[in-house]
């Protein structure tokens, strides 16, 4: 029997998940992670409590299913992206991590796109404060000790790695979010590290998705109650594992995942870089595939953040209340930017906006423009997608934005394109990453593992929704560039 355990190291929790023979989901267990954000715009957290967090998981899915732990016999990972994990010598945290979230490289960002201003092409998209790259130059300029004292450059999820088989690895889509890589050989680009002066000695060795980067130790065997020399397979960046999870390994599959940011993701076969969109084209988590990727800082995180703002603890309601409210578009416009934004901006310091309030603007109204602005900022992606050659005819939606229907409903529509919701879109990430253990443990392929999940049911766009909304996005869009010169100042 084939059982395999999937760990996503995200931003607010780390979940797993073990998978069986026919890749049923045997038991899964999260745990809650805290960010921190010392000054504004940065986010950081302790790669200690990652490994806490992983402990506090393995404990939960023993006590679900106890047989199935015992079975456990591959390990695979995911995670955010873009965290810079700077070890000393002795492999311990020199940092707090430097989290995708965190903005304080901005500067740095716009000095390499100078110094290499052919780093687009290279690293699959043009240097952002998001990405490790413009987060080393901070450190060199801001933290000179940090940078001289650290030994070794690790990714969120590849510092679990290090704590399961004491190795320093990663994955190439991993990878290809630090902007370090050369995208097209699937290597460490030598022009970037010059271009930095950064050690090439310093960083992991790299692993497709479903290579064996390790087995896990006695030690960490102990800890977690599994079997010491389990092989741990190197998995992928969570946006690639989530398309595993999914199934969207062929040229032209399409998913977009509304989780705490939110991403429109299409597999492609060759490597295709589109700098001038701001579009990710980077090394998916399977041998001989990339991807193209619209990133966005802000998903159904925004949700949360305006059930806070109205004093609301149930979700699930207010999204109710919104719908039966519902009667066309809003009257409402609503920059979702409260993180700044990747695609198609690559603005850290955008902000939210809430435009058209009046004595009459009720709660409902909020939502809705909430629930709209994140779906017009998807549509802007879409069009730097379809700019940059790719135009999905359907998309599968993960994430958990995807557990509304009224909000799957508004995007249909908004995008003008048939959304599929399917069984397990919820698992995301660690599923992914559990496939890409069985492919490691029993050398099947991506065509024998990786296949969709079953489709549970399609959202067509409503014509006569889709016709209201049309001229959304012309608005939604100025009202971004109106806005643009007073976000730079601050308020």
């Amino acid at each position: 029997m084939t059982v395999t355990l999937g760990l996503d190291l995200g931003t607010s929790a780390l979940k797993g998940l073990i998978i069986g023979e026919h890749q049923a989901v045997l038991a899964e267990a999260e745990a809650p992670l805290s960010l921190s954000r010392p000054q504004p715009g940065w986010g950081e957290q302790q790669p200690e409590d990652w490994w806490q967090a992983t402990l506090t998981v393995a404990a939960a899915l023993k006590a679900h299913n106890p047989a199935a732990w015992a079975d456990v016999a591959a390990i695979g990972l995911s995670g955010q992206m873009h965290g810079a994990v700077l070890l000393d010598r002795r492999g311990s945290a020199v940092r707090p991590a430097i989290l995708w979230t965190d903005a304080r490289a901005a500067a740095e960002a716009e000095e390499l796109n100078r110094m290499l201003p052919q780093i687009g092409a290279i690293a699959g998209v043009p240097a952002m404060a998001s990405f490790v790259a413009p987060k080393l130059l901070w450190l060199a300029r801001h933290e000179p000790e940090t940078f001289a004292a650290f030994a070794t450059l690790l990714l969120p999820k590849d510092y679990l790695r290090f704590k399961l088989t004491g190795n320093y690895a990663t994955d190439m889509c991993d990878a290809a979010g630090s902007l370090l890589l050369d995208e097209r050989s699937r290597t460490w680009s030598p022009a970037i590290l010059e271009s930095l002066r950064l050690d090439p000695g310093k960083l992991p060795r790299l692993y497709e998705g479903s290579e064996i980067t390790g087995q896990l130790t006695a030690s960490a065997a102990e800890l977690l109650g599994l079997k010491s020399g389990l092989p741990v397979a190197a998995g992928a960046g969570d946006a690639a594992a989530g398309a595993i999870g999914l199934g969207a390994v062929n040229d032209g599959d399409a998913i977009i995942s509304l989780g705490t940011s939110s991403q429109y993701f299409i597999t492609t076969a060759s490597y295709r870089p589109a700098p001038a969109d701001l579009i990710h084209a980077f090394a998916h988590g399977l041998s001989d595939r990339w991807f193209q990727m619209a990133a966005l800082l802000n998903g159904a995180s925004v949700l949360t953040w305006v059930a806070g703002v109205l004093g609301r603890n149930d979700i699930g309601e207010l999204l109710s209340e919104a719908e039966a409210a519902f009667a066309g578009p809003s009257n409402l416009l609503f920059l979702p930017y409260l993180m700044g934004e990747r695609t198609p901006h690559n603005d850290p310091q955008a902000r939210g906006m809430l435009y058209g309030l009046s004595p009459a603007t009720s709660a409902t109204e909020i939502v809705q423009a909430v629930l709209e602005g994140v779906a017009l900022s998807l549509a802007d992606a879409q069009a730097c997608l379809r700019h940059a050659g790719s135009d999905p005819a359907a998309i599968s939606v993960t994430g958990g934005g995807s557990r509304s229907a009224f909000w799957m409903r508004l995007l249909a529509a908004i995008l003008d394109k048939p959304l599929q919701i399917r069984d397990g879109a919820e698992k995301g990430p660690a599923f992914g990453a559990a496939r890409l253990a069985r492919m490691a443990l029993t050398g099947e392929t991506a065509a024998q593992v990786c296949t969709p999940a079953p489709l549970r049911f399609t959202i067509a766009p409503d014509p006569a929704l889709a016709a209201a909304y049309a001229g959304r996005l012309t608005r939604f869009r100025a009202a971004y560039q109106a806005l643009k010169p007073v976000m730079r100042d601050g308020v």
